[in-house]
């Protein structure tokens, strides 16, 4: 008797729909899996003899052949488990195969018929959904993750016995409960009036968050770089639910999910020893990398010139485009990568004030060259950063706090958001260069000043569309329809100066 179930594997963060199907004929007691299954796969043979036989359900001691397709799809992971063992049960005479057309599985049996959690549930439900399926069956400890994905009914299941009474109607488990999508931001957090002096950083850290535009600070150690790093996530408006979503997604297929709808931004920062697979992605068995993992947060690489060079040069075409494509063998996957990039660095190797710095040439020539033109003419402000101010001054009063840098940040991405609605970007920075020359309402003496900075300065084609897009986020910034002189000129004064000469 042949029987039929459907499941998913995940590909990058995507579910593609598989199909298991179980024969069960007459001859030699045999259990086979075909369909490029992976070791993990073709172990699930056991996993399913034992878990059948220790859930009071029979295993057929006949000739068993399971395939997966489509067979060209390479499968790996546990999440085969309960799909084998469903289709098996039907093809067994166990359970009516005319109960399963509505159902799609997914989910890891241990020996005694336990259902194990599996990663990606959000991926599986939306693929379960777009493929019209209206009824999920996962481990009850991705039911919650799997429910916020609206338009199919997920049903969490502990046991394996109990898949059986459900679809006989014997059994109903109790509906998930989806985490609420948005929740209150934790009081208590870091805030920028921790931050003593620094108004010229902490200005570009407002434009960067009110136009999600990448940020490099150049500055002596102990100057505040890494406090003021910290303390973006607290300015940047919360993710609406589409990005929320999007977020518990990736970290879903990471395996690094929290069990509920992520309620705040990512803010993630590798060490400089990483390699490049493990800051855009890739490996054997291709997974998200820390970019991805920042998708609609904050990618913060402190000490950035002494990340591996080849590390570094994988960033240029994921920020420049949103996303990482990893070619591996006869497939190619697709990473969301839609991160703020946020860098912190010394000025020269020994790090100390100019007057007291004792590199000479050859040390700051090899110290520029880590970090290349063509990677920071993609970060639109550079800012740098001054020594740390006198112990007097660290008790003065007065500094923002970071609700009110908040309020005008989120002011600003509204004034975005209403102009950016019809091209469907999310903020200034990801304009690209012809909406940008086409939507950011540059004045005649705006345009003059840009002019004149191509011409002094040298900007490439990347650098005057960047310095439009900040220049527009700086009128956001101050409730303005139109892009003036001055708003221009501080978009310049980021892009050109001091710092800029780290790579001179």
């Amino acid at each position: 008797m042949l029987a039929s179930v459907a499941t998913f594997a995940i590909e990058g963060v995507d579910s593609i729909e598989v199909t298991v199907e179980v024969d069960v004929r007459r001859g030699l007691p045999a259990f086979t899996v075909v369909g490029l299954p992976d070791a993990a796969v073709r172990e699930a043979r056991e996993r399913v003899r034992s878990a059948l036989l220790n859930s009071g359900l029979d295993f057929p001691q006949k000739r068993l052949t399971a395939n997966l397709a489509p067979a060209d799809l390479r499968k790996s992971g546990p999440s085969f488990d309960l799909a084998l063992a469903v289709a098996l049960l039907a093809a067994s005479g166990q359970l009516s195969c005319d109960d399963l057309g509505s159902y799609a599985v997914c989910g890891e049996l241990s020996l005694g018929g336990t259902l194990r959690p599996v990663p990606g549930a959000v991926a599986l439900a939306l693929g379960a959904r777009d493929a019209g399926y209206a009824r999920l069956i996962v481990p009850v400890e991705n039911a919650a993750e799997a429910a916020l994905v609206d338009g199919v009914a997920v049903l969490g299941v502990p046991r394996l016995e109990l898949i059986a009474d459900l679809l006989r109607g014997r059994w109903a488990p109790d509906p998930p409960v989806p985490t609420p999508p948005q929740s209150p931001r934790a009081a208590g957090g870091p805030d920028l009036a921790e931050v003593r002096g620094q108004a010229d950083a902490k200005r570009a850290l407002e434009i960067a968050a009110a136009g999600g535009h990448h940020l490099l600070m150049v500055g002596p150690p102990g100057a505040g770089k890494t406090m003021l790093a910290r303390r973006l996530p607290g300015i940047l408006p919360p993710p609406s639910f589409e990005e929320a979503l999007e977020i518990t997604r990736v970290h879903s297929v990471a395996g690094s999910a929290q069990g509920g709808l992520a309620c705040e931004r990512p803010f993630r920062t590798p060490h400089h020893t990483i390699s490049s697979a493990g800051l855009v992605g890739g490996g054997a068995t291709p997974r998200p990398g820390e970019i991805s993992l920042a998708h609609r947060g904050v990618l913060f690489l402190d000490e950035l010139a002494e990340f591996p060079r080849d590390a570094l040069e994988a960033l240029r075409q994921p920020l420049e485009l949103g996303r990482v494509e990893v070619a591996r063998g006869q497939r190619s996957l697709t990473f969301p990568a839609d991160t703020m990039l946020i860098g912190a660095c010394n000025r020269c190797p020994c790090a100390r004030e100019a007057e007291a710095c004792s590199c000479n040439a050859i040390d700051h020539a090899r110290y520029a060259r880590r970090l290349s033109a063509p990677l920071l003419d993609r970060i639109d402000l550079v800012c740098e950063i001054g020594a740390a101010p006198p112990p007097g001054a660290l008790a003065a009063a007065g500094e923002e706090r970071s609700e009110a840098v908040a309020a005008r940040v989120a002011a600003a991405r509204a004034h975005g958001a209403r102009r950016l609605g019809a091209c469907g970007r999310a903020a200034s920075a990801a304009m690209d260069g012809p909406e940008a020359r086409r939507l950011t309402g540059l004045d005649p003496a705006g345009h003059a000043r840009l002019v004149d900075g191509h011409d002094r300065r040298g900007l490439t084609g990347r650098g005057q569309d960047a310095v439009l897009r900040v220049a527009r986020t700086i009128a956001d910034l101050d409730g303005r329809a139109r892009v003036g002189a001055g708003d221009v000129d501080e978009a310049l004064s980021y892009r050109i100066g001091g710092a800029w000469t780290i790579v001179a």
